[in-house]
């Protein structure tokens, strides 16, 4: 069963046609890799998704209902999260208190309910230890891990992951895969934007390649990385 489903979704920004007819889904539980060169509207598709941007035409639906117009935290408290591409905590404030403004204000409840869960994502993202610290003092992969820990503590059913794992090291890749497999395992649905194909790989169970905002191949990640068209889009080479 489909959780989510853009149908035939467009936006252009003035005479730049950003997303052109889009059409995919997203099944419960199901982690989806996206890929695509720059340029290809694949952070617009997310924005589109959680509701930061309207479609000029199409529609979004999630768990069955028509959510085309509804704000972001509407669809947040619905059962949608996003983490951006560039951490974007409150530097002043502990990571904590970044956990916890997300649970109250992203998914509407009360700070005594919320604080156990924000408890129960710090540990999941691995940053248990770092709760009292100020968010400023935070390295870049505890700032990512600050980031998926913020979304998590609004209960997503559908997470969506913007190149969460540029600019980490391969060691710090490695470590926030595991993050992220864990949270796959507890049956959220995942859809992650990455550059870095091998730890797409190590999470995702399906591949979709966009190329000028529309999908240009999708299935088996090893299907995908195999075709002749994505090859030469995505990674220059061309294949006779």
């Amino acid at each position: 069963m489909a959780l989510l489903m853009m149908e035939g979704v467009s936006k252009a920004f003035r005479r730049l046609q950003v997303i052109d007819d889009l059409t995919l889904q997203v099944g419960a539980g199901e982690a989806l890799g996206v890929i695509g060169p720059n340029g290809a509207g694949k952070t617009t598709m997310l924005n589109l998704m959680i509701g930061r941007l309207q479609p000029d035409a199409g529609r979004v639906i999630f768990d069955g209902k028509d959510v085309t117009a509804l704000p972001p935290h509407r669809r947040c408290r619905a059962g949608m999260a996003l983490t951006h591409q560039v951490p974007q905590p409150f530097e002043a404030m502990t990571v904590f208190e970044n956990v916890l403004v997300g649970a109250i204000y992203g998914r509407g409840r009360a700070e005594g309910e919320s604080r156990p869960r924000c408890l129960a994502a710090l540990e999941q993202a691995r940053l248990g230890h770092r709760a009292n610290s100020l968010a400023g003092s935070l390295t870049l992969l505890e700032r990512k891990r600050l980031e998926l820990a913020r979304a998590l503590a609004t209960e997503p059913r559908l997470l969506l992951l913007d190149e969460i794992a540029g600019g980490l090291t391969d060691p710090e890749v490695h470590v926030l895969v595991e993050v992220i497999q864990d949270v796959r395992a507890q049956g959220v649905a995942i859809v992650w934007i990455e550059h870095i194909v091998h730890a797409l790989r190590s999470v995702v169970e399906r591949l979709v390649a966009i190329h000028v905002g529309r999908c240009l191949m999708a299935g088996p990640p090893e299907t995908v990385m195999a075709s002749a068209d994505v090859q030469r889009i995505y990674l220059g080479i061309d294949v006779e």
